[in-house]
């Protein structure tokens, strides 16, 4: 709770220098609407430092705050509060009891987000299950086979080169190697549990659509900004190879 009260703290410091800076710039911008040039509708003035700087810092603590659940805060208060700090007003709730707030409400919306994951995943699983050619493991993996393969299959402490498409419940890619140009290579000990058991049902040459529940994938903690907590995850995988590029394993 330390760390996110020194996040929050950070954040109060910079939305109201960001205030204050937002301020004179829309009053610039307001001077300069009544007789706009040409030049400046077509080359937009470039941010400074110091405006990239409270930018990017913003940028840097919102990501911080969604990744611990904070992400729905109120901007308005929250602005309000920097505010009250920097001019050195007296607090709306004692600094003591800061830390107690906003366990409370993480707590909350951790609950409220992991009830709403699991209730679209259970659902999608139910149905996906129904589907033609799709089967369901014992650790409740999901998988069809889009094109089968006749080449090696991998074991769990074997490297494969693979190219790959994930994407959430809703469609959103979040990642692809297609897009990239360029396949990846891993150890299957070094993946989440979906792709280590997922993989080594597949041969060389062969491409499968995975879905793979929160459990086996990455739980109650996500992955960056583009996987929220208790995400359930679909993959498009083609087992490219089996062994190390340069090996003949």
């Amino acid at each position: 709770m330390k760390k996110v009260l020194i996040i929050l703290i950070m954040g109060l410091m910079f939305v109201g220098m960001s205030c204050s800076s937002t301020k004179k710039t829309a009053a610039t911008k307001a001077e300069t609407t009544t007789t706009p040039g040409k030049e400046e509708l077509s080359h937009p003035k470039p941010m400074t430092p110091r405006e990239k700087a409270s930018y990017a810092l913003g940028v840097s603590i919102y990501n911080n705050l969604k990744g611990q659940a904070l992400g729905d805060i109120d901007i308005n208060l929250l602005a309000e509060a920097m505010m009250d700090v920097k001019k050195g007003k007296e607090l709306k709730i004692p600094l003591a009891d800061a830390n107690a707030a906003i366990t409370e409400y993480q707590k909350a919306q951790t609950a409220a987000a992991k009830e709403k994951a699991e209730a679209e995943a259970k659902k999608f699983l139910t149905e996906n299950a129904k589907k033609p050619g799709v089967k369901t493991t014992a650790s409740g993996l999901q998988y069809e086979v889009l094109t089968p393969g006749t080449g090696k299959k991998p074991s769990a402490s074997d490297k494969v080169t693979v190219h790959y498409k994930g994407m959430l419940l809703d469609g959103k890619v979040f990642d692809s190697s297609y897009k990239r140009g360029q396949p990846t290579t891993f150890g299957l000990g070094q993946v989440i549990k979906g792709w280590t058991e997922g993989l080594q049902l597949m041969k060389e040459g062969a491409k499968y659509r995975f879905v793979i529940p929160s459990e086996l994938a990455y739980g109650a903690r996500g992955a960056g900004a583009d996987i929220p907590p208790y995400s359930t995850l679909i993959f498009e995988v083609e087992l490219l190879k089996v062994g190390d590029e340069d090996s003949n394993k």
